[in-house]
């Protein structure tokens, strides 16, 4: 089976999860440039949101590029992740409007935590499929970013009722390890 039909749709859906975030944004109730003071942790939650979705839409994009066929179980995997990354717009909301309490941050948290799993469920689906010896296993290598991304968002998620700055910084340090799209993909893929 060909990825074009499996990255066109990705995309269409990313697109959507971008789209039901940013309708979600309410202007304030003021005419002065104090009121967007009120909302400032709504548009925190929000750019930073923008920026994991854009993670994963750039990450996506370099995992597939790297792919060559898909089979069904990528095709589930890939669902599997689209699932989680549409539940970002609700943790999204709901952080900016609780302006971060407890709960609300560690169930964001908990929504990257399963998305980054997800991902790692995609990697390991495609690789599966190419085999251990393919261009795209010796690139990703051993995944460590990944790895302490997940771990970072299961520690932010138990800081959340300690200390919810300490929680949104670490997700601010995972967004800030990603930025970048993937180099071992961009740089190691021969075409």
């Amino acid at each position: 089976m060909t990825k074009q039909r499996l990255e066109a749709f990705s995309d269409g859906v990313i697109a959507i999860i971008i789209t039901i975030m940013v309708l979600e944004l309410r202007p304030p109730q003021g005419v002065a440039l104090e009121s967007l003071r009120g909302l400032a942790p709504v548009l925190g939650s929000y750019v930073l949101s923008f920026v994991f979705v854009g993670i994963y839409w750039n990450n996506h994009h370099h995992l597939l590029h790297a792919t060559h066929s898909v089979t069904g179980r990528v095709l589930w995997a890939n669902l599997y992740l689209l699932f989680w990354l549409s539940l970002i717009p609700f943790g999204t909301a709901w952080l900016g409007q609780s302006r971060a309490a407890p709960w609300p941050t560690a169930i964001y948290g908990f929504v990257l935590f399963m998305a980054g799993g997800a991902y790692q469920l995609l990697e390991g689906a495609i690789l599966a499929h190419q085999g251990p010896g393919s261009q795209l296993a010796a690139v990703l290598g051993e995944r460590r970013k990944e790895w302490l991304s997940v771990t970072s968002y299961l520690a932010a998620i138990v800081l959340a009722f300690v200390s919810t700055w300490l929680s949104l910084a670490l997700y601010v340090a995972v967004a800030a390890l990603w930025f970048t799209p993937d180099r071992r993909i961009e740089h190691g893929i021969r075409e």
